[in-house]
């Protein structure tokens, strides 16, 4: 079928590239083009519905995804739905369905019924898991197990899918040399280890990366190649292996680009700030520019309950140096399935470190929000700056707080408000220079 890159190639320009170039205010002809380079990427099963079209990449609003899904100890659908209107409704821009426990297929298949934002999955999590459920285990999987689940995954309407291609013989070669402190952290990455090791065989993923593109090709997905290796502490940061892996996600973005296949890059994880400049730099030197998803990346590891702000902040500087795309970090991580609460406080936080990197990338439109509230701040219009907040439902639950009476300050300074107490100043500058 034709795919949104393969169109782009051939100087056709989408029903899905226009919707972006609106949402962006970015030309048409601009967004095609750079789909068709590969830095930008539009996450739309080709053989289902469309659902809500968000773009990716190059000189685009840096987006926050929010996964989602159950465990073996927590596999209630309810749940699950609560927590994606959770996420939904703190304005995440695409959901990934991780799902390890209960009927994951239904499930899945639930999610998607109602979740109008782009949907990724990890298909080698149903494959390991309906393994174990035979009673096999996850080192008598077959290639066959693993591509029949990444194909019924495509046609349920599955929009991008992780795929966890560069933990090779070469790159688990490397990781034996590292001497890290947390070894493999990646679930999916450790899924693969394993059944490498114990069969002596390589990565099917990676033998067999071709039948892969042809799925990918067929319903249009766009593959996530996963970071198996991602560092899951400081001290594991920007390693030889991690390093090693990225560079193998390269080569395997330029042969997914020439299948016509859309791709994007999954990137750590663990990072000092110091670091995370220069991995951002050699990711997209080794890959081509291809769009960067990152999760966090963490900058220190000794605050559990509250990784949501310690990844918002490695966010902030990730996007800012070019990541494109954060998938958010919630208070639970490390600890256990996030709450509907801890999924709406992990979006809010990596909304405000994507929102801040795009203003210190000059992203044309970032500040003219921060301008416009600050405007109705001034002139203590609390309706508002409230109404245009990232989160009004928090700032209007924290502005009921103000005493009686306190309807044109706030508590913090009442009567001594600084803004109050020289407004009659600057409105008069203000009509000075007519109203600037």
């Amino acid at each position: 079928m034709r795919t949104q890159l393969s169109s782009a190639l051939d100087g056709r320009i989408t029903r899905e590239m226009r919707i972006v170039a609106r949402q962006e205010h970015a030309d048409a002809g601009d967004v095609m083009e750079r789909v068709g380079k590969g830095v930008l990427v539009i996450p739309s099963n080709g053989l289902k519905p469309p659902r809500r079209v968000v773009g990716i990449g190059r000189g685009l609003r840096t987006k926050v995804n929010a996964n989602i899904g159950t465990s073996p100890d927590s596999a209630d659908l309810s749940l699950e739905r609560r927590k994606l209107r959770a996420a939904l409704d703190a304005g995440t821009d695409t959901v990934m369905d991780l799902s390890i426990g209960g009927d994951i297929r239904k499930i899945r298949r639930s999610i998607m019924s109602v979740c109008p934002a782009p949907l990724g999955t990890v298909p080698i999590y149903q494959a390991t898991v309906h393994a174990a459920s035979e009673g096999k285990g996850i080192v008598s999987m077959d290639a066959d197990a693993i591509f029949n689940a990444i194909e019924e995954h495509a046609m349920d309407g599955v929009d991008f899918m992780t795929v966890h291609c560069g933990v090779t013989t070469r790159s688990l070669n490397e990781l034996k040399k590292t001497g890290r402190v947390m070894g493999i952290v990646s679930r999916g990455g450790s899924f693969l280890a394993t059944w490498m090791l114990h069969n002596r065989r390589e990565n099917p993923l990676y033998e067999q990366y071709d039948r892969l593109l042809g799925i990918a090709r067929r319903y249009d997905i766009t593959l996530s190649l996963g970071d198996g290796l991602r560092p899951g502490c400081l001290a594991d940061a920007n390693d030889r292996a991690q390093l090693a892996e990225t560079r193998i996600l390269g080569q395997l973005a330029a042969r997914a680009r020439q299948a016509g296949v859309q791709v994007m890059i999954e990137g750590p994880g663990h990072v000092p700030m110091h670091k995370i400049r220069e991995n951002i730099r050699w990711q997209k030197r080794v890959c081509d520019g291809a769009p960067y998803y990152v999760l966090g990346p963490l900058v220190t590891d000794v605050v559990p309950g509250h990784d949501h702000i310690t990844g918002a902040i490695g966010g902030a500087i990730a996007a800012w140096h070019g990541a494109d795309f954060l998938c958010y970090v919630t208070p639970s991580e490390h600890l256990s399935l996030p709450t509907p609460g801890d999924v709406r406080q992990g979006v809010i936080a990596s909304r405000i470190a994507a929102h801040a990197a795009d203003i210190a990338k000059g992203l044309e439109g970032a500040e003219k929000w921060d301008e416009q509230l600050s405007r109705h701040r001034f002139d203590r219009d609390w309706k508002r700056q409230i109404s245009m907040s990232m989160d009004p439902a928090k700032a209007k639950r924290i502005r009921k707080k103000s005493r009686p009476g306190a309807e044109d300050v706030c508590t913090m300074c009442g009567e001594y408000c600084a803004i109050k107490q020289v407004e009659g100043l600057f409105r008069k500058r203000k009509r000075a220079l007519g109203g600037l």
